[in-house]
Order: C-alpha cells, then sequence, then structure tokens
C-alpha cells in the first residue's frame, strides 16, 4: 500500500512538472502574456518559426490586402537569406520577436550561458536586418523552466504566449482549424500560427474572414498588452 501511494505521489508530481514546462499559460515558471482581459472584441496574430523564403512573403500579402497587423516570432538561423522579408515585415507595420537563434529540440536543457548567448545572438541578428529594437520573445515550442525564466528576466524580454493553440503545424484540414478557433475565439484572445507551412496564406485568409464574420477587429500585441 505504501508503494502504492508513493508511486502514485511521484506520478502526481511528474505529471505537475510536465504541465508547468508544456503550458506557457500556467505561468509556473515563467509568466507570458497570453491574452489581455477585455470586453472589447479584439484579438491578435502571431506567427512563429520565420521567415520562410516562400510562404512569408504570401501571408504578408494576405495581411497587406486586409490591412492587418501581427508579430512574427522569427528564428535568428533564418534571418541569412532573408533579410528583406524582414525588412517588409517591419515597412509593413509588424512587430518582430526573439524566437532563438537555434530553435533547437534541445534548447530548453542548454545552461543559462548558452541559453542566453543564443538569445542575445538572434537579437543581434534580427535587429542588424531591421533596425528595430527586440524586446517580445516566445519560447521554442512553448516550453518553459527556470532557467529560461531567468534568462528572460536578465536579458529584459516580455515573453508572449497564446490563448489559442490552432495546431496548423500537424496539417489539419482548414475547417478544422477554424473549427478549432470558433470554439475558443474570445475577446482578447491571442492566435498562434505558423507562418512556414505550406497554404498558410489560404488559412490566414480564412481566418481573418472567420474574425471578420465573428464581429472581431485584429490588432498588433502590443496594443493588448497596453
Amino acid at each position: 500500500m505504501i508503494i502504492v501511494c508513493l508511486l502514485l505521489y511521484l506520478l502526481l508530481i511528474l505529471s505537475f512538472l510536465v504541465y508547468a514546462s508544456y503550458s506557457i499559460r500556467s505561468g509556473i515558471y515563467l509568466r507570458s502574456f497570453c491574452k489581455k482581459h477585455t470586453a472589447e472584441k479584439i484579438v491578435a496574430l502571431t506567427f512563429d518559426d520565420g521567415p520562410d523564403s516562400l510562404q512569408t512573403p504570401k501571408v504578408l500579402q494576405v495581411l497587406k490586402e486586409y490591412q492587418v497587423t501581427a508579430c512574427f516570432f522569427c528564428i535568428g538561423h533564418k534571418v541569412k537569406g532573408n533579410e528583406a522579408i524582414l525588412q517588409k515585415m517591419v515597412a509593413e507595420g509588424h512587430l518582430i520577436g526573439n524566437h532563438s537563434y537555434t530553435h533547437s529540440g534541445l534548447f530548453p536543457l542548454y545552461g543559462l550561458s548558452k541559453m542566453k548567448k543564443d538569445l542575445q545572438t538572434c537579437q543581434c541578428e534580427l535587429e542588424r536586418v531591421t533596425s528595430q529594437p527586440v524586446s517580445l520573445f516566445r519560447p521554442p515550442f512553448g516550453v518553459t523552466n527556470p532557467t529560461i525564466a531567468k534568462a528572460v528576466r536578465q536579458l529584459g524580454y516580455t515573453s508572449i504566449g497564446w490563448s489559442i493553440r490552432t495546431l496548423d503545424t500537424q496539417q489539419s484540414a482548414p475547417d478544422k482549424v477554424l473549427a478549432r478557433i470558433r470554439k475558443r475565439l474570445e475577446p482578447g484572445a491571442i492566435i498562434l500560427l505558423h507562418d512556414r507551412m505550406p497554404d498558410s496564406d489560404q488559412l490566414v485568409k480564412q481566418i481573418l474572414d472567420l474574425l471578420k464574420e465573428q464581429g472581431y477587429t485584429v490588432v498588433r500585441p502590443d496594443k493588448l498588452l497596453a
């Protein structure tokens, strides 16, 4: 009986640690801004893992057609060769955020010094190309832990999460993604998307049509922060 209780206790602790790390909305390790508490029907779009030389320009074109601005959390090692895309983002009024330089699956396991160097390298690359300060951060894979939290605090970043995870990277049918957004849509929501995905521009167009149909206005995430 004692062994069973001990195993259950250990299982509960393990479940808590997994939840704390993989749920960015939990705020257990790192407080991230995931939605604005408001009655105003406003939402923000955010994109991870770019820039992508093929898909990102298509997404930017859709946003321009709909006169909508967003935040792109960019990977540092993807900057080279895509400088013009980043400059276009800034010229068209979008925000640029830090999504790490390597975006390695081992990123959460980095020591503090290595992690800070990774983030600072990404920041330097983005600022070099855009001539804009980069202070917004989104953890790779949305994973947090005490080391990431300490690096964010020491570097002075504002961590941005989300309240609607579209699961677009699972290449679900667009109608499933739209249904997921419709079910979770609420004032002040932050929507997570990935501009690198095939047909991401067509998905964004459908999402913007849905938001308009539901009476929502899209604003940049910093407008929610204000």
